[in-house]
């Protein structure tokens, strides 16, 4: 049975009363924006931040004023401005759990010919840190690195919920129910199963997207962000087959990931 260390949820000493409301605000405006929303006027933007129009356009002419939007005067919308790209390389090229993993993955996805991927949570979904994928042709799935994929539906999501703490655990599945009322009920059955077989077996498999069997683990060390791991294979092998194939290889990484990060 796998016995999870949890993280802390907050930095000590962090209080509701102490966040600064107009901040995050601004970050939700800048997380609006997302693969086939490049674009977004003022009413896209309160539609998808639940904030107010005019808080809106105040926050977004603060953004494009500090370089973080671009202001479209013709279409009367904004865009993301390249420094949020710079902040993003930074972040990769200065994590050091991304220089630990990012050379085990490729070995990993070079020497079994698998997909190999480190996310971590954002919201309800979950944002793809490293992705190394081994293919011998083309293929019409290709996931980078700041991808987003759903959290319920995905085994990166799945082994995430069954490592977070208690109350962020209940507030998303109420968020998912809200979402998916029309199958909810074969979905938490999906998700608490998955949930059990991480405590169970350190791991657990989604099949999300045609011919594609994930399995994924949390990697949860005490004051770091809950990461999760991940390998595929995309082809017509059977499930059981796969899982049996690559859940030992997954948890020595990720028993090994836990270890490196801990020694931080």
């Amino acid at each position: 049975m796998s016995t999870l260390k949890r993280p802390h949820s907050a930095a000590p000493g962090t209080r509701p009363g102490d966040r600064n409301r107009s901040l995050e605000r601004g970050i939700a405006l800048l997380r609006a924006f997302k693969p086939g929303a490049d674009l977004l006027g003022n009413g896209e933007l309160a539609e998808r931040t639940g904030l107010s129009r005019a808080t809106v356009s105040r926050l977004a002419q603060t953004l494009v004023d500090s370089g973080m939007l671009e202001h479209d005067r013709r279409r009367r919308a904004y865009r993301l401005a390249a420094p949020v790209l710079s902040l993003a390389h930074a972040m990769r090229s200065g994590s050091p759990v991304l220089q630990l993993a990012s050379p085990w993955m490729r070995i990993e996805a070079e020497q079994r010919r698998i997909n190999v991927g480190l996310a971590v949570a954002d919201g309800d979904e979950m944002v793809y840190l490293e992705s190394v994928r081994y293919s011998r042709r083309v293929a019409w799935r290709n996931v980078v690195a700041g991808q987003r994929v759903p959290m319920e539906l995905t085994s990166l999501g799945r082994a995430w919920l069954s490592a977070a703490p208690h109350d962020a655990r209940t507030a998303l599945m109420a968020k998912f129910r809200e979402r998916r009322a029309a199958g909810w009920r074969n979905l938490s059955l999906e998700i608490n199963t998955a949930i059990a077989s991480v405590h169970r077996l350190g791991y657990c498999w989604a099949s999300w997207q045609p011919q594609v069997v994930a399995l994924a683990t949390p990697v949860a060390v005490a004051d770091h962000p809950i990461y999760t791991l991940n390998m595929s294979v995309t082809g017509d092998t059977g499930a059981q087959e796969i899982v049996d194939r690559l859940s030992g290889p997954l948890l020595a990484l990720g028993r090994r990931l836990t270890e490196a990060i801990g020694n931080l």
